[in-house]
């Protein structure tokens, strides 16, 4: 599998978890382990582009493809524009939630792209926006536990350009 623009060779345990393979056997542990259920999205990642939670998925059904985590959107000298708005404005508290509400926010912005439509999405015909309904439907998979979501909503709304 390619991880942040590299390629690794693995040999695992089939029960291995995408996300104990990145955290244990990569050693990028900017993946949280939350839930370990998929309830909480602090294990988010983008695999193909498209977020998944990495509790819920095995290691084996990524063979060639191509994962992101949170320290493949940016670098501390070159942060990824939603790593800097979540800085910006304040966007965390414990941090525990944060990589994966940044790679969720990051991948929601290519699914409104794609016109991929979202459980609150009125009219299916018509082109996709980033509404304030849209972003905190599509960001409700994502949960901090120290209700930060204000400042969330603030730093995402940026990146969309205001219009929510």
């Amino acid at each position: 599998m390619d991880v942040n623009g590299v390629s690794y060779t693995l040999t695992l345990d089939s029960r291995t978890t995408l996300l104990d393979a990145l955290r244990e056997h990569l050693h990028l542990t900017g993946t949280k382990k939350g839930c370990d259920h998929g309830h909480c999205g602090a294990c988010t990642v983008l695999v193909n582009g498209t977020r998944i939670n990495a509790c819920l998925s095995l290691a084996v059904m990524h063979e060639g493809d191509s994962i992101t985590t949170i320290e493949g959107l940016g670098t501390p000298g070159d942060l990824h524009p939603m790593q800097a708005a979540f800085l910006k404005h304040d966007g965390f508290q414990c941090g525990y939630c944060t990589p994966g509400q940044i790679c969720s926010a990051v991948a929601l912005f290519d699914e409104i792209k794609k016109g991929v439509p979202s459980h609150v999405t009125g009219d299916l015909s018509a082109p996709m926006t980033a509404s304030n309904l849209e972003l905190r439907e599509r960001m409700s998979g994502n949960i901090c536990r120290c209700g930060a979501y204000s400042n969330i909503q603030d730093a995402i709304a940026e990146i969309a350009g205001g219009v929510v």
